[in-house]
């Protein structure tokens, strides 16, 4: 998902941030299970998932930011012992996941940018994960969520998810290395927009805004049943600073 124009186009207007974000969930609710059938291969995302099992205690609170289908992750953590808590944007996705794995999560539909926000309570009727659910999670994870906000959107975000975790929380991050913000483009017949960082920068983020990078590990990617080109995938088990 590498953008071929160094820093890839500039982001919409803020007024036009709720039509992009309902745009973007309408776009997976149409792509649906064929997310799956391009990312087939997902021993990257479970790698990272068994060393958060590793750490956390049976019954740990895990908040999994941008879930999909639930599959690897929801399926892996729930099986794990821990209690998942799952947002998604899409209306689509978040039905596949009740389908094939009911009961593994509490599902809830939000946007990802809105977390610890008054809008998680008022526009979401999320109260816990608003303002009062700060330090509430042991861990969150957020595999390749956050690449679907703007850059400035993302810093923001991460602080956002900071807050709703316990110090010392754990946060395992999916991203694409990649330097593009916003970048549309053409995926499974739909128009997204992505966003990605070089390594160095997105360790530098991650700090700024809160978090140690404890371990990263980059691996080569070929999606399958798609136009899009190899990409480097970076899974990054970072930890929430006192």
């Amino acid at each position: 998902m590498s953008d071929p124009a160094r820093g890839g186009t500039a982001g919409p207007a803020p007024t036009c941030r709720s039509t992009e974000r309902a745009l973007q969930a309408v776009a997976f609710d149409a792509i649906g299970p064929r997310y799956s059938e391009a990312f087939p291969a997902k021993a990257g995302q479970l790698a990272a998932g068994h060393r958060l099992l590793a750490e956390l205690e049976p019954g740990a609170p895990v908040l999994d930011i941008g879930c999909g289908t639930g599959d690897p992750t929801i399926r892996q953590l729930s099986e794990g012992g821990l209690a998942i808590t799952a947002i998604d944007l899409s209306d689509g996705m978040l039905s596949l996941a009740r389908q094939e794995l009911p009961g593994a999560a509490a599902y809830h539909r939000m946007d990802l940018f809105d977390l610890a926000t008054t809008r998680a309570e008022t526009a979401w009727g999320l109260p816990g994960l608003g303002p009062a659910g700060a330090g509430t999670f042991a861990a969150a994870t957020a595999f390749f969520s956050l690449i679907l906000l703007p850059q400035r959107e993302i810093r923001p975000t991460l602080k956002r998810i900071r807050t709703l975790l316990r110090p010392g929380g754990l946060l395992v991050l999916g991203m694409v290395e990649a330097d593009l913000d916003d970048y549309p483009m053409r995926f499974l017949g739909q128009e997204i927009r992505m966003s990605g960082f070089l390594r160095e920068e997105l360790t530098e983020t991650l700090h700024r805004t809160g978090f140690t990078v404890e371990a990263m590990n980059g691996r080569p990617y070929a999606p399958a049943c798609s136009a899009l080109p190899p990409e480097e995938q970076l899974f990054l088990h970072c930890r929430r600073t006192t």
